[in-house]
């Protein structure tokens, strides 16, 4: 005999085909301040971060592992604020914000990608920084090219298979309380509120996922900057010194605002889901750290500045494209 409970679920199932999307706000008159003030912040993420490329490619001086990673996690704040941004900015002018089952999953799919990549990458970046102050002598064979891209084959790898196996048992859920999701893109935690199935292993899954993924990589993090600060201490010149916490600093910075909310937003049981509090959070690991992470990382790098300069006229069309293809993704 079926479970009528399990065919009623089934047959709900079938009927979600699309969710609706509640969105930042549902206040009328703040719909086209709030597009106009992330359609900003995204058109400085899309430059900063697509510049930080270029002059990486382009500039013979920049070609060391340092900015290979750099390169790297720039690329990735770029994929992962465009699965979500564009969208959101759409829906700041429509009426109403659809976005169909599988069109969410997919969504869902490539963000929780990009958002693990970026974690792994911060790791590398650590370990990088790590073999450049505490084994100089070493640093060109420890970080060879071979090593380098084995290290960000790695990130894209973990990043992928997290993205896939959360996915995959998300799939596996039936959605019989409503399709509207309680917030801007297609997250992990407002789906499960709205599925009628067991969430059980899901949740599990989750918080195994963010424990580990979260472990691996901020240990090395954490065990890089014990041995780094020891060295940095040793130096006896405040010159030295403080040309070591500045290469560091920055990067630091990015990995406590990044972990920080991400441990906030997921690192919890769905009871304790809080609407404001997580749309707050998305906001600023979605949206906010990749603009700023060409700032806190490289422009604020004498070296890369000094390649912006030399290169001024030829980060031009970059400008003009950059706008064309905004313009053109709106109406999508």
């Amino acid at each position: 005999h079926s479970n009528p409970q399990r065919t009623m679920a089934s047959e709900n199932n079938f009927t979600v085909t699309e969710f609706i999307i509640m969105g930042l706000s549902d206040r009328q008159e703040l719909q086209l301040p709030l597009f106009i003030l992330f359609l900003g912040i995204y058109i400085v993420s899309m430059v900063g971060n697509l510049v930080l490329i270029l002059v990486i490619r382009i500039s013979s001086q920049l070609h060391t592992p340092m900015y290979y990673f750099l390169s790297n996690l720039s690329f990735i704040d770029l994929c992962y604020s465009s699965v979500i941004t564009p969208k959101m900015l759409v829906n700041f002018l429509s009426k109403k914000n659809i976005i169909s089952y599988s069109g969410c999953l997919t969504q869902f799919f490539f963000f929780c990608s990009f958002a693990v990549s970026e974690c792994y990458m911060l790791t590398a970046m650590a370990y990088d920084r790590y073999v450049a102050i505490c084994s100089p002598l070493h640093y060109t064979v420890t970080m060879s090219q071979k090593i380098c891209s084995l290290l960000v084959s790695g990130v894209y790898t973990m990043g992928t298979f997290s993205g896939l196996v959360q996915t995959v048992y998300l799939a596996k859920l039936f959605f019989c309380q409503g399709n509207v999701i309680s917030n801007y893109f297609c997250d992990i935690l407002p789906l499960l509120k709205l599925s009628c199935s067991s969430t059980y292993i899901n949740e599990l899954l989750m918080m195994f996922l963010v424990g580990f993924n979260s472990l691996v990589t901020t240990l090395p993090i954490f065990i890089s900057y014990a041995f780094i600060f020891s060295s940095i201490l040793s130096i006896h010149t405040a010159k030295g010194r403080s040309k070591a916490f500045s290469t560091c600093g920055s990067h630091l910075t990015g990995v406590i605002i990044f972990y920080g909310s991400i441990i906030f937003m997921y690192y919890k049981p769905v009871s304790s889901y809080n609407v404001i509090q997580e749309k707050v959070a998305s906001v600023i690991y979605t949206m906010v750290i990749p603009m700023l992470n060409p700032l806190i990382y490289s422009l604020r790098n004498k070296d890369v500045k000094d390649s912006l300069r030399k290169k001024t006229m030829t980060f031009m069309p970059c400008f003009f494209f950059c706008g064309l293809f905004i313009l053109f993704l709106m109406p999508l």
